[in-house]
């Protein structure tokens, strides 16, 4: 059944696809490499075009057979291997929607997502670092009538509980004319993408193929890409910055693009120098553990160009140190998975505004900076983050309150941040709407204070929350990464403040040590999470509570790496 409130796909329609660009190459190109794989065992795995077109029409076939019918939401919880790209082309080749789930996910999130979607087909592995994906699987099968076919990879399966990927796929026989006559249009929805939840529950985004085209298109322009380039993807390809800025761009030019399946800075470097690559998109960790590892190797991986640094805020020591270890040209950007990227750093231009803004707004992107009544407000002036794009999302899967709640009556999209538009047009995000701490009145410059703790010598990873206080309203509460080997005193950290000509209002008022700060899968710090925990008890201020471990699992919610 097609996902709710979601025209179904069908007959053809006048606009490009992405599926048109992977004929095309398969044509021109065929013995050139599409997608190399590195295994988590170290095994490296590789198609060319040609290959990768066959194995999507076979993939598409055994789709066709489960049923799937147009605009119908395929699920799959897949790493960063070579099937990820293969069944999301061939969920768009029959004009199924695309839904990708994170391997982090469990069963809490899985119900939701999958009863949210009615998915009828969930796709995962076996086993995947340890966890048993099959057997999660097969339990939400039983629990949930309308999930008709588990499909298993690298697993045996045996028809009746789960149907082997593998096995499948060998026995395919594609009707070429049936997958014609399923190209969707344009207009039809080709994605549907869960929000990572930094605020709470997670809300399905929904985009259709020529959005999809257009920001993809956007991107290039502006980074100037081509099919020459050499696309690395270590951000899970279940989030938007793998998904769109890794796997579909490659697509698009026809370029390589190299995946990695579990996280390891040194396979990455490797795989790097290896490939040859020139472009990265990912989070700001990823730059720093690449950073480290050429730091002490000493040696600069020579083709890379170009690192855009997404997901949260490149703190401009870490852009300096990365700039020059990796000999490449590195700064921020800003996205959301409704809007796709908005902003970011301009190739060539001066390196310190690469690292110290969210760059300048894309060719089709139009922002704005409003009181808390939408009202423009100069330059300059911190306010409310607004876009107007034509890449923006078609709503909230099954909630309409929410997409109406997001947009403004001119077709802004509230994003949620506060920021500043200097008089060239650079952005700044300065925090979230959410994360701004009222102290009495007086309003925490979140970001602001984090870059500065972040500049401590013993500092790693910062983050500054809210927390309830029965005069003030809210305190400041930071909890700190320590570097290798680091300890941090609650006094020094006033100290450093205090000599960084820091108002004292603005000076966290607790300081919790943990190992490891709550992250998204794509590297935004969940601060609802680290919210949660910094409720707990607080005797007075000035801390009392100096370096003790954050309650609460926060390192379990951390991001692998």
């Amino acid at each position: 059944m097609p996902v709710a409130g979601v025209a179904g796909g069908g007959a053809a329609g006048g606009g490009p696809l992405i599926l048109d660009d992977l004929d095309r190459h398969a044509r021109e190109r065929p013995h050139e490499p599409a997608v190399i794989e590195l295994g988590a065992e170290g095994d490296v795995r590789q198609l060319d075009w040609a290959g990768l077109a066959a194995d999507v029409a076979r993939a598409a076939a055994v789709l066709l057979s489960l049923g799937v019918a147009p605009g119908e939401a395929v699920a799959y919880q897949l790493p960063n291997r070579i099937e990820f790209v293969t069944l999301s082309l061939a969920a768009l080749r029959v004009g199924a929607v695309c839904e990708p789930l994170m391997p982090i996910f469990r069963e809490r999130e899985l119900r939701f997502m999958l009863d949210q979607s009615a998915a009828r087909v969930l796709v995962v592995p076996a086993r995947f670092r340890g966890h048993d994906h099959l057997q999660m699987a097969l339990g939400l099968r039983a629990e949930r009538p309308q999930l008709r076919h588990v499909v298993v990879l690298g697993g045996s399966g045996d028809g009746a509980a789960a149907l082997c990927y593998e096995q499948a796929i060998a026995a395919a026989q594609p009707d070429l004319a049936a997958l014609a006559a399923r190209r969707p249009g344009p207009e039809r929805t080709a994605q549907l993408l869960f929000t990572s939840g930094t605020s709470g529950e997670p809300k399905g985004v929904l985009h259709r193929h020529d959005v999809l085209m257009r920001a993809a298109a956007a991107h290039i322009r502006h980074f100037g890409l081509s099919g020459s380039d050499v696309v690395y993807v270590p951000s899970p390809l279940g989030h938007q910055t793998g998904f769109l800025y890794g796997m579909w761009i490659a697509v698009a030019l026809g370029a390589p693009q190299v995946l990695q399946e579990v996280w390891s800075a040194d396979t990455g470097f490797d795989a790097i120098r290896r490939f040859g690559v020139t472009f990265v998109q990912a989070a700001t960790p990823f730059l720093a553990d690449l950073t480290r590892v050429a730091r002490e190797r000493d040696t600069a991986p020579a083709t890379l160009r170009t690192f855009v640094a997404t997901g949260a805020a490149i703190p401009r020591e870490l852009a300096r140190e990365a700039r020059a270890t990796l000999e490449a040209e590195v700064g921020g950007a800003w996205g959301t998975t409704e809007s796709c990227l908005g902003t970011a750093f301009v190739p060539g231009e001066e390196p310190e505004r690469a690292w110290s803004t969210d760059g300048r707004p894309l060719d089709n992107v139009s922002v704005r900076i409003v009181d808390d009544h939408d009202r423009p407000l100069p330059p300059g002036s911190e306010g409310h983050f607004q876009v107007l794009t034509d890449c923006l999302f078609e709503g909230y899967l099954e909630r309409p309150a929410a997409t109406a709640e997001a947009l403004t009556a001119d077709g802004f999209y509230r994003t949620g941040d506060l920021a500043r538009l200097d008089a060239d047009g650079y952005v700044r995000i300065t925090g979230r709407v959410k994360d701004v701490i009222n102290r009495g009145g007086e309003k925490v410059p979140v970001a602001e204070i984090e870059q500065l703790l972040y500049a401590h010598p013993a500092v790693r990873e910062v983050a500054i929350v809210a927390m309830p206080d029965d005069r003030l309203g809210e305190r400041a509460c930071a909890f700190v990464v320590p570097a290798d080997g680091a300890e941090l005193e609650f006094d020094a950290m006033q100290a450093y403040l205090r000599a960084s000509d820091v108002s004292k209002t603005y000076w966290p008022e607790r300081l919790e040590l943990v190992d490891a700060l709550p992250r998204t899968s794509s590297g935004k710090i969940q601060k609802y999470v680290l919210r949660k925990l910094a409720t707990g008890p607080v005797r007075e201020p000035g801390g009392e509570r100096t370096g003790e471990r954050a309650r609460g699992d926060a390192r379990g919610k951390a991001m692998s790496r």
